[in-house]
């Protein structure tokens, strides 16, 4: 599995725009982020070049426009923060993990038996 950067929640943020729609412009994400967020333009773009520095996104020049899209993909990610996760607080281990988490959390028996179709297929 190759190296993905660390992204923080704000990068995140960003991340998740230009993974429903991409390429797209900065000024694009800007105005996506508009409605949820109260971030100047200049801190977006911040952003984006992080992003840009940490080899998660790429670009394609048209003239002077630039069109972003991600180098790494959501599913990568998600792992990634997952193993760094489970790493930090459970030494790499799920299972305490999921006991503590089955324990606190409320379940529907839905999701209950979707757990046991998921635990006994790794059986």
């Amino acid at each position: 599995m190759r190296d993905i950067p660390s992204i923080s929640e704000a990068e995140w943020e960003v991340m998740t725009i230009l993974w429903r729609k991409s390429p797209i412009t900065a000024q694009e994400v800007i105005v996506t982020l508009e409605d949820d967020k109260a971030w100047k333009p200049k801190t977006v773009k911040a952003l984006i070049s992080r992003l840009l520095k940490k080899e998660a996104i790429s670009f394609v020049a048209e003239g002077k426009t630039y069109y972003y899209s991600p180098a790494v993909s959501e599913d990568e990610c998600y792992r990634s923060e997952r193993k760094s996760f489970l790493q930090r607080f459970y030494k790499g281990s799920p299972a305490p993990m999921l006991v503590h988490f089955l324990k606190d959390e409320k379940l529907t028996k839905e999701e209950i038996h979707e757990l046991r179709r998921i635990l006994d297929e790794k059986e």
